[in-house]
C-alpha cells in the first residue's frame, strides 16, 4: 500500500506479464498505474494522481477528496438503541463508540492503517 497527497494505492504483481499493476482505492474515480519495478510503479502512482489533479484543474472540476469521514449505516432501530445505550454507559458519544468499535475490529484483523 502506498500513499500520496491523501490518495491510497494498492499494487498487485502479475507474474505472467511480469508487471506491477496498481489502483487508487480511496476514491470512486478510477485511477490506475503500472510499472515493471518498485521504483517505476511508485513513480507512475504519483504521476497518475498528479495527472488526475491536473485534469480536474483544467476542466474546472473539484477533485474527488479521498473519503470525507462521514458515512451512513442502516441498522435496525433495536440495534441502534442497544448501541446508543452502550455508548452512554461508557460516557461516550455514539460516533466515538462506533469509531472505537470499528477500530478494534480492524486491529483484531490486523488491517489497521
Amino acid at each position: 500500500m502506498m500513499t500520496y497527497k491523501g490518495f491510497v494505492g494498492v499494487v498487485e504483481y502479475d507474474d505472467e506479464a511480469r508487471i506491477f499493476s496498481g489502483e487508487v482505492i480511496n476514491t470512486r474515480t478510477v485511477i490506475t498505474f503500472q510499472g515493471t519495478s518498485v521504483d517505476e510503479v511508485e513513480n507512475e502512482f504519483h504521476a497518475s494522481v498528479d495527472d488526475y489533479l491536473e485534469w480536474c484543474k483544467e476542466d474546472g472540476v473539484e477533485p474527488e477528496k479521498p473519503y470525507s469521514g462521514k458515512f451512513n449505516v442502516r441498522i435496525s432501530p433495536l440495534f441502534h438503541s442497544k448501541i446508543a445505550i452502550a455508548a452512554k454507559k461508557l460516557n461516550m458519544s455514539l460516533n466515538s463508540f462506533v469509531e472505537k468499535s470499528l477500530n478494534d475490529e480492524l486491529n483484531s484483523m490486523e488491517l489497521a492503517f
